[in-house]
């Protein structure tokens, strides 16, 4: 691929956003990146990546924490500051790449290659995939969902001036639950095709 992609998934919980990540990913032969980057990061800070889970995707708790002369003492935003410098430093040495979250969309917008993707889908459809892929109850998969939303709405707005799931903010926002994550991944890989053969 001789320019650069880097496609940025956002995702409503239960949308099979990070199924179609990876089958674009697939597609592209490219790196995912998602929860893989916390591995990343923990090699090259020589930690254990177990104690960098917990802080993953979770806004800064503003009780409880200080900025003081630019250093914070959260580690939640300490950890989302390394996945964003990260993330930077990969589009910056020009790789190409899918990134899952980390308001990929609003951090890596200035690169010309990048294109913003949020993935939504019907309640009903999102609740059915909850229960079979995490064997919930419907009242256990509905609240799930509710409280994963939550968290990632919550840590996205804190980061970025765009709002979590403004269609605005991205340069496609599409419902899954219509066609299905196959399709849906089609019908995206027709729009990416289209906007790296324009320039």
């Amino acid at each position: 691929m001789e320019k650069q992609l880097i496609i940025s998934i956002g995702r409503e919980f239960g949308s099979g956003g990070h199924e179609i990540a990876e089958i674009l990913a697939k597609h592209y032969g490219l790196n995912l990146y998602d929860k893989n980057l916390l591995q990343e990061i923990a090699n090259e800070k020589s930690v254990e990546v177990k104690n960098l889970e917990k802080y993953d995707e979770v806004p800064r708790n503003l009780f409880m924490t200080r900025t003081v002369k630019g250093y914070s003492n959260s580690a939640e935003e300490n950890l989302a500051n390394m996945q964003f410098d990260y993330l930077r430093k990969k589009a910056e040495s020009g790789e190409s790449f899918v990134v899952v979250g980390r308001c990929s969309e609003d951090v890596l917008k200035k690169y010309p290659g990048t294109i913003s993707i949020f993935i939504l889908g019907d309640w009903e459809s999102k609740v059915d995939r909850v229960v079979r892929i995490y064997g919930m109850n419907r009242d256990e998969a509905e609240t799930f969902m509710v409280r994963q939303d939550k968290k990632r709405k919550n840590y996205h707005n804190y980061y970025c001036k765009g709002k979590w799931g403004d269609s605005r903010n991205y340069d496609v926002s599409i419902n899954s639950s219509k066609l299905g994550e196959d399709v849906t991944a089609e019908m995206l890989i027709d729009y990416i095709d289209r906007r790296q053969n324009k320039h």
